[in-house]
Order: structure tokens, then C-alpha cells, then sequence
């Protein structure tokens, strides 16, 4: 299925790796990278948890928590792009340190929500803090890993996201638990928690090698000389080209398309599989907690092998062949598993699929930034990145509110998964149809 264009866009020989000896600090780097995502997620999967108390306490319909949930994501798609253009512009250790100390004080505020229209307007605003994350990461780790290590470093620190997840349903339970059904109490504690995080990061991260006073010498030249060597075999960066022009690469824009059906698949869950499970099965607090728990699990195994598999299947058959068809794949699978979520007869068997669905779903997720790095020079890979991300993020707009319009009108959960798994499966088509490096190659290589 790969091309001879597709394999010799990026296939190269890791010959610089391991020449400097020893463990480099670029792992710590990914270490800190990993935890403040991981609380990134935990703050965001919190008011899905909560969802079943604040829906009772103010009687909020399901149309109506629908645009709560789609809300933060009308303030959180933009700020993807502006994320990842400002970390270009300043720095990814900048623009993150300023992300994360947001979304903390917007996550301890949502204890201050006391009607429709409060909650809107702090979901909305928290969504400001947590839409850089993603791009930054993507900026952060092409600074301090190789190309083809790239989908590695990705998958490892991006793998934090649902383990957030995992662990921050229990937790935010057992906070709920601990005062006594305050839901309220477990968004100070994680906003408060969060200014620790940001105090880690600060004096953890530096934007690169080259100008971290903890790295060695030998691991910023080994940096240095990977970036020199793998300008030469991918696109030229001609200073007088717009950002728009890399943009408008047909990978790009098909890659942007299939991130919007995964994201389409994954916010369907986020929002409303705990209100699925309460509603259908008549699961309490507790027993959510535990079963929503498992696909979160699954979704970090899945994330973490992700980057790692496609960076040894690239060795044998080229980086874009094997991120580009792992994604296809992949995302057709998601489509087969997560379609029938709504129509099976059993709680034991929605929890199975959406794990099996999860996982598919995040061994995908540690591709797209790194399909589309091939046709990206460095100093656009950050404004690229919250592009895809942005385009993929309006789905984070559209489902919740769609799909709650939908289970109030039909009374149906089961349509609402099947269209989501026909949404993720049209755009996993596309990309094979559409996204293919040497046209891409060719597009930003070219006046």
C-alpha cells in the first residue's frame, strides 16, 4: 500500500542515535511533557464525571448540556492555533507555562458555576487554557527528538492524556465522595494542583537542547547535526513563503479532515459516555467510575505503542507509509467497533467496544502531527500543528450538541453512535484517498 514516493519522503536510518552515551535529557523534558498533559486531561474529563450531579442540580436538559460541553471547545479550537503559532513565535516553554496556569484557575472557577449561562462563559474561557497543549507538545518534541523518533516521543507523552483520564475519574469520584457529594470541591483541589505543575514545568522545560543549561554539549550538537541532516531529504524552507501555502497541502487539509473524525469519535465519548452508561444501564457514581476508567486505560496502552510501532514498522517501510495507513486502518476499525456501542444489550458489552474503540482510537492518535512533519519546515511545525488540531477540534463544537439534540428528539443512543461511527469512517477514506506524500512533497516544494 505504500508508494515509492511514500517511502523515500522519510525513510532514513537513525545513524545519529545513540552516539553521545548515556540517557539524554531530552527524556525529562518528555517526562514533564507528560504530566502536565496528563493533568491537562484529568482537569477536562472532571466535568464529565460530574456531568450526572450538575445535570440534577440545575435540571439541565440534554440539549442543554450539550452546549455547556460545545462550548469549551468554541473557546478551545482557536486557541490550538494560536498554541502552536505563538510557540513558533516565543517558545513552546512560554506558551505552555501560560496554558497551564489558565486552564488551573479556570478549572478551580468551575466551582463557581450557578446557572446556564455562568457555566457557559467559564467552560468557554477554560477552553483558552487548554487548546495550546496538544500543538505545543507536537512543538516541544520536534525541538528535542529526531524525526524518527518523533512518533515515539508523541505517542509516549501524548499517551498521558488518557491515562489522565483513567486516573482522573476515580479521583475526581473520590474527591466528590470525600465532601460529601460537593462536586464543587474537586475543581478547587485540581485547580490548586495545577500551579504546581506549572512551577515543575518552568523549571524543567527550555524551548531546546541548545539552550538548556542541564544538557550536555554532545546532546545538543547530536540535536543539531539531526536537524541539519533531515533538512536535507524533506521540504526546503524558503523564508518567503507563507504560512498559508505549507496549509493548503493536500495532506495537510486531508490530515486536518480524518484528526476531525477521530476527534468526532473521541468527544462523542468524553461528553457522553458516562451519561450513557447513568441513562441506559442505570450506573451509579461509583460503578462509572470504574467502568469508565477501562477505556481510558486501554486508550494509554494504545498511545503509548502507537508512536512506537510506527517508527519500527517506518524503518522497514517508510515513516509516511506507516503513520498514513495505521491512521486508515485504524480509524476504519474505530468505525466497525464503535457504531454498534449504543445497540448492545449489556453494559459489560458498550464498556468492551468503547475499549477496544478507545485503544484503536489512540494507537491513531500518535500519527497526525508527525504525517504531517515531512512537509512542514521546523519554523512552521508549530503553527501547522494547531492548524490540524483546530480543524479537528470543531468536531469538539458540533457532537456534543448534535448528538445531545439527537438522544432528546429520538430517545436513541444507538444513532447517535452509529453516525458517529460513519463520520469517522468517511474521513479515514479520504486520507487514503487523498493524502499522498509526493503530491504533498511536491506542493510546498514548488513556487
Amino acid at each position: 500500500m505504500t508508494t515509492p514516493e511514500e517511502k523515500r519522503t522519510v525513510s532514513f536510518a537513525p545513524s545519529q542515535q545513540g552516539r553521545t552515551g548515556g540517557l539524554r535529557y531530552r527524556w525529562a523534558v518528555l517526562s514533564m511533557n507528560f504530566m502536565v498533559l496528563g493533568l491537562n486531561y484529568a482537569d477536562r474529563a472532571a466535568i464529565g464525571v460530574a456531568a450526572p450531579l450538575i445535570i440534577a442540580e440545575y435540571g439541565f436538559s440534554n440539549a442543554a448540556w450539550g452546549w455547556i460541553s460545545a462550548i469549551f471547545f468554541v473557546g478551545y479550537a482557536p486557541f490550538c492555533f494560536v498554541g502552536g503559532y505563538t510557540s513558533d513565535k516565543f517558545g513552546p516553554r512560554k506558551v505552555m507555562a501560560w496554558a497551564i496556569g489558565w486552564w488551573s484557575l479556570f478549572t478551580g472557577l468551575t466551582a463557581a458555576g450557578v446557572g446556564f449561562v455562568s457555566f457557559m462563559v467559564i467552560r468557554f474561557l477554560f477552553g483558552f487554557g487548554e487548546g495550546p497543549q496538544a500543538s505545543v507538545t507536537a512543538k516541544t518534541m520536534s525541538n528535542w527528538f529526531p524525526h524518527n523518533r518523533l512518533g515515539t516521543a508523541l505517542g509516549l507523552s501524548q499517551a498521558a492524556t488518557p491515562l489522565g483520564g483513567a486516573i482522573g475519574t476515580p479521583v475526581v469520584v473520590a474527591l466528590i465522595t470525600a465532601f460529601d457529594g460537593n462536586w464543587r470541591a474537586a475543581f478547587v483541589i485540581l485547580g490548586a494542583v495545577g500551579l504546581f505543575f506549572l512551577l515543575g514545568w518552568w523549571v524543567v522545560v527550555r524551548d531546546s537542547p541548545a539552550v538548556h543549561p542541564w544538557v550536555r554539549p554532545e546532546e545538543a550538537a547530536e540535536m543539531e547535526a539531526e536537524e541539519r541532516r533531515y533538512a536535507e531529504t524533506t521540504v526546503r524552507d524558503d523564508p518567503g513563503r507563507s504560512l498559508l501555502s505549507y496549509l493548503r497541502s493536500p495532506l495537510v487539509l486531508t490530515t486536518a479532515g480524518t484528526y476531525f473524525g477521530y476527534s468526532w469519535v473521541l468527544y462523542t465519548f468524553l461528553t457522553w459516555f458516562p451519561a450513557f452508561l447513568h441513562d441506559v444501564y442505570g450506573l451509579n457514581l461509583k460503578e462509572i467510575a470504574f467502568t469508565g476508567a477501562i477505556p481510558w486505560l486501554c486508550g494509554f496502552v494504545g498511545l503509548a505503542l502507537g508512536g512506537v510501532f510506527t517508527d519500527a514498522l517506518g524503518r522497514r517501510i517508510g515513516l509516511f507509509g506507516a503513520r498514513k495507513w495505521t491512521t486508515v486502518v485504524g480509524l476504519l476499525l474505530v468505525a466497525a467497533a464503535f457504531a454498534p456501542v449504543g445497540i448492545v444489550d449489556s453494559a459489560a458489552a458498550a464498556v468492551a467496544l468503547m475499549a477496544v474503540t478507545v485503544f484503536i482510537l489512540y494507537v491513531v492518535g500518535a500519527q497526525f502531527f508527525a504525517i504531517i512533519r515531512p512537509v512542514i519546515p521546523s519554523r512552521r511545525f508549530g503553527a501547522a500543528s494547531g492548524f490540524v488540531h483546530f480543524i479537528a477540534n470543531l468536531a469538539g463544537i458540533f457532537a456534543p450538541i448534535v448528538l445531545g439534540y439527537i438522544v432528546d428528539a429520538t430517545g436513541s443512543w444507538g444513532l447517535s453512535f452509529v453516525i458517529s461511527g460513519l463520520i469517522v469512517g468517511v474521513t479515514a477514506v479520504l486520507l487514503a484517498v487523498f493524502g499522498r506524500a509526493h503530491r504533498a512533497h511536491d506542493a510546498v516544494t514548488t513556487s
